[in-house]
């Protein structure tokens, strides 16, 4: 079983940056993937940015591109989600995830097994 802790949300204006954690405990030997989605209200949860745990191999949404960025220390079973630019349309509660059972893809919010208890971003014009 894998366990998530995610963190690093808050308030910030349009043009700011946040930088968010999720730190993993429990069997992390068995993580294939982690990623981060996230969900603004009376709107489905959302794929962001994801990151294959041995490759290195990341994939973002076209939304984000350019402007976030998502790195892992392995040693720590840590991800981070760091986010330039951000704009009103950001603002959401942001989730990690990570994928315990081998799934092709990576954006698919089918693919993960465990989540965090999500981290409030709100981005202010």
């Amino acid at each position: 079983q894998v366990n998530l802790a995610d963190s690093g949300g808050g308030l910030v204006q349009a043009g700011g940056s946040l930088k968010l954690s999720c730190a993993a405990s429990g069997r992390t030997s068995g993580i294939y993937a982690m990623g981060w989605f996230r969900q603004a209200p009376g709107k489905e949860r959302e794929f962001v940015a994801a990151i294959r745990w041995r490759a290195g191999r990341t994939d973002y949404a076209d939304s984000v591109k350019d402007r976030f960025t998502m790195s892992r220390d392995n040693g720590r079973s840590t991800v981070y989600l760091q986010m330039n630019s951000l704009k009103p349309e950001d603002t959401a509660v942001y989730y990690c995830a990570a994928q315990v059972n081998y799934y092709a893809s990576l954006i698919d919010i089918k693919a993960y097994d465990a989540w965090g208890q999500g981290t409030q971003v709100t981005v202010s014009s």
